[in-house]
């Protein structure tokens, strides 16, 4: 049984003093008291949070954050975007992608986050033939897991044809497989999950353009524990292909096809009608949105504030991993919709923590990201896996700001690097802002992208 000491914790029904935590050896919380005298314990020094999930990244494009930012052509956009992804997941073997991997959940840890959902679809080696085992990209994650110390729940990915009733493109096939394949795929998947305690495994059909309807139609019915994450409805080219080729947008075709309900995550899903908009917040799904990579490929705005009037539920990730901050991407969130509306304070709720519109982004995410990763994680609270993230209170704004104020500041003015301390499943992974393994890690990823942009 490990005893921790927190100095301030955001717990479910707010901020407390000297919050005493019991954690057992699977690491989740089994005592809690507030108020609690120091005694023996283990000191968590500043303001400490749950730890935010991350619901959907792709490890291996933080090899490209820099190598996707030249102008190419007249008019760059998604698509052209797209093509230097291609050619990256082509130049990597499987040790750089490891190695790429870990550098961004060791980022993650350090900025935030303390569990992703890692959507998966490197499958195939560089000359698009499967591997003799067919999770050997999978494990390349696991071990970056199980180096950073990540929670993870993973998602292998179906990824079938390069639009609807077109045939695959020569730059996906490292991605390309079927569906009796990608079964394989996901079994083999879980055999080597087990030896990460405490990983979750899902599955992701990458969207409708790249895997065929009837496939995601049944895929809940073939896998029927673990989430379910699609792309949906990022691009309007994407929505008209969509469209044209099924009869329906890509969020109206799930809703009515695929049984979306909570086990599933819509990621994106930035372009909906009001009805799209309902009909997935009464589902229970939630909306993986993704801000920072949004703006950076031109993707458009989320209607946020007509979903969650709606009662929908929405989780963040870093998806393209360009820039991994777990504030950013909710202050990324609220500054897009007050760009969009030209006004202020959108996403607040005016009837809780004080009106905080951080407090009010924080507690959404922390809910929606828990139920997309279907972890026990998301609060301070017994039972849950003991994630937290310590912000540091010494020399900082948070040493005079009042409780009430403290997650305004970490999302609007202090971001990442008030991140002082933090632990997964009760093991403390950061200390003072910097990942016990960062040296090991750095080196490697750095060697990698050196013979990445070579190969480019």
């Amino acid at each position: 049984m490990r005893r921790l000491w927190l100095e301030q914790a955001f717990l479910p029904e707010g901020w407390a003093s000297g919050v005493a935590l019991d954690i057992d050896g699977s690491g989740r919380i089994a005592g809690l008291a507030a108020n609690a005298p120091l005694a023996d314990r283990e000191t968590v020094p500043g303001c400490v949070l749950p730890g935010l999930p991350n619901l959907h990244s792709h490890g291996f494009q933080r090899a490209m954050s820099a190598l996707a930012q030249r102008r190419r052509a007249a008019a760059e956009d998604f698509w052209s975007w797209r093509g230097v992804m291609y050619r990256t997941a082509l130049a990597l073997p499987p040790d750089d992608i490891a190695a790429v991997t870990a550098m961004a959940f060791m980022e993650m840890l350090e900025r935030g986050f303390t569990a992703v959902a890692e959507f998966h679809y490197l499958h195939n080696d560089s000359a698009g033939a499967p591997y003799a085992d067919p999770a050997e990209l999978a494990t390349r994650v696991i071990e970056a897991a199980a180096q950073t110390g990540i929670g993870l729940t993973l998602l292998p990915v179906l990824y079938s044809a390069a639009g609807p009733n077109r045939p695959p493109e020569p730059g996906q096939r490292r991605f390309i497989t079927d569906l009796d394949g990608f079964l394989r795929l996901h079994a083999a998947t879980a055999e080597r999950l087990r030896a990460l305690p405490g990983a979750v495994l899902g599955a992701a059909p990458h969207s409708l353009r790249a895997a065929r309807a009837a496939d995601v139609a049944a895929l809940s019915g073939l896998l029927p524990e673990g989430p379910l994450h699609i792309h949906a409805a990022e691009q309007t080219g994407e929505v008209a292909e969509v469209e044209a080729a099924l009869g329906a947008r890509p969020v109206e075709f799930l809703l009515r096809e695929a049984g979306v309900d909570a086990r599933w995550c819509l990621i994106h899903a930035t372009h909906m009608t009001a009805e799209e908009t309902a009909g997935l917040a009464r589902a229970g799904a939630v909306a993986g949105l993704c801000p920072i990579t949004e703006a950076d490929l031109g993707d458009g705005i989320f209607n946020g504030n007509a979903f969650i009037d709606a009662g929908g539920r929405f989780g963040v990730g870093t998806d393209s991993n360009v820039a991994i901050e777990a504030p950013a991407e909710l202050r990324q969130l609220e500054w897009s919709q007050r760009l969009r509306d030209r006004r202020r304070l959108v996403l607040a709720d005016s009837a809780r923590d004080g009106g905080s519109t951080g407090a009010a982004l924080y507690r959404a995410a922390l809910a929606g990201g828990a139920q997309a990763l279907a972890q026990p994680i998301g609060a301070i609270a017994l039972g849950c896996r003991a994630d937290l993230v310590s912000l540091r209170r010494a020399g900082t704004d948070l040493a005079a700001l009042s409780a009430e104020t403290r997650l305004d500041h970490y999302i609007f003015a202090g971001g990442a690097r008030l991140v002082d301390h933090v632990y997964v499943a009760g093991r403390c992974l950061v200390r003072e802002g910097r990942h016990d393994a960062r040296a090991a890690i750095e080196s490697r990823f750095a060697a990698a992208l050196r013979r990445l942009e070579d190969a480019l």
